[in-house]
């Protein structure tokens, strides 16, 4: 039997117990997960916490999250007033009966109200991180045509407006009027991810009546999580990280998991968020959690490991903030071509510890790049380290799991 079956075999076991061994599931996942089956999808699930371990118990917790998030969708995104349309809640039923759901909008709540407690007041001032989610989600992933790509599973009652304006998140924002101006952190901090290097022309459309696209369902996703959070609300590089984890949810094979890929990630991307969600807080980058000490550690690492990089690039005044701020907060979403990203979020979601991996990767880019480093003058480090040269990611991750 060769090496991959073998592997294919360890999954194909682990995953059918009754009770799922995590402990056996995160050192199967460490290793990289097949890109068969529903290994990578399902394994995430679990290894986030979206579904327990109980297999008996994972057709009603899925039962229970798809229908909440469908209801986030009718009071969270569709517009105060609207009219429900029997389109169908994503699953296939067109036969619900056409009604009418106010949702609480009444004579006293009209277009033009600026009352703190009107519906159309929250729903113009939603427009404004919108905009920059629009923004955001219009050049995920550009070296891959996956997101500008139409679902198979569009959401219904968001498609099928029949005339009604807003329903489609991106109808609400004009894309000729975006720049590409850095964001601000708004609520609990500020700050600015301008170190972001992938580009692409914003040639991003929505689809037809009836159709959306991939990149669409992200921008619901993330517009929804910033309507939960508003203490947090939505900051720019969020659209990194829920990327990925769409991504696989939405290339699941098994089409009964693939047609709930939104509700899915959600929940997988709100478990995620809420581990990493004080690297996008700036009142907390000093905390424990937060990115200054991660950034902190991956320098005290690197000082072990090796004085002669660090006491260079330290000398050349070249802080860890330059380069290491985006590949903690992002966890190198944008280092990576996409499969080296689901490469390496394998071995980080089954890291018990979650990121103490993540660091000792982010560590082994700098060692193996040492001869370039210690050549270089401060810009040519600068430019090495925010855009990391092509590798084959397992070198990085074989080089990780050999420091101590």
């Amino acid at each position: 039997m060769s090496i991959f079956k073998a592997r294919v075999k360890e999954f194909d076991d682990a995953l059918a117990q009754d009770v799922i061994d995590l402990k056996e599931l995160r050192r199967l996942t460490f290793n990289g997960v097949p890109d068969v089956q529903s290994f990578r999808a399902l394994g995430w699930k679990l290894l986030l916490g979206y579904l327990g371990p109980t297999r008996s118990s994972w057709t009603t917790t899925l039962a229970q999250k798809r229908a909440l998030y469908k209801q986030f969708i009718e009071e969270l995104v569709l517009p105060p007033g609207h009219s429900c349309n029997g389109a169908g809640d994503g699953d296939g039923d067109g036969d619900a009966e056409v009604a009418v759901e106010t949702r609480g909008v009444g004579l006293q709540d009209h277009p033009l109200s600026e009352g703190p407690e009107s519906a159309w007041n929250t729903f113009f001032n939603d427009n404004e991180f919108l905009l920059q989610i629009d923004k955001d989600v219009r050049r995920l992933c550009p070296d891959i045509s996956f997101f500008q790509q139409p679902t198979e599973y569009p959401c219904d009652i968001v498609v099928h407006s029949r005339g009604e304006h807003g329903r489609r998140l991106h109808e609400r924002v004009v894309p000729t009027v975006l720049s590409s101006a850095n964001v601000e952190r708004k609520g609990l901090g500020m700050t600015k991810i301008n170190l972001i290097t992938k580009r692409s022309v914003e040639t991003y459309a929505a689809m037809e009546e009836g159709q959306e696209a991939h990149w669409e369902v992200v921008q619901r996703i993330l517009f929804i999580y910033a309507k939960l959070n508003p203490g947090q609300g939505y900051v720019q590089g969020m659209n990194e990280i829920v990327g990925p984890i769409y991504y696989v949810m939405a290339s699941d094979p098994d089409l009964s998991y693939r047609a709930h890929a939104e509700a899915d990630c959600f929940f997988c991307f709100t478990a995620l968020m809420s581990e990493i969600r004080d690297f996008f807080i700036k009142t907390l980058d000093d905390a424990e959690g937060g990115i200054k000490y991660m950034m902190a550690r991956l320098s005290n690492m690197l000082k072990t490991k090796d004085i002669d990089i660090y006491e260079h690039l330290k000398s050349q005044e070249l802080h860890p903030q330059y380069y290491s701020f985006r590949w903690l907060t992002l966890l190198l979403s944008q280092e990576f071509p996409l499969p080296d990203v689901l490469r390496i979020w394998d071995s980080v979601f089954s890291d018990e510890q979650r990121f103490d991996f993540l660091i000792k990767i982010c560590c082994s880019m700098i060692l193996i790049q040492r001869e370039a480093i210690l050549e270089n003058d401060f810009a040519s480090n600068v430019k090495l380290l925010q855009n990391y040269p092509p590798i084959d990611i397992n070198v990085v991750i074989t080089h990780a799991v050999s420091l101590a």
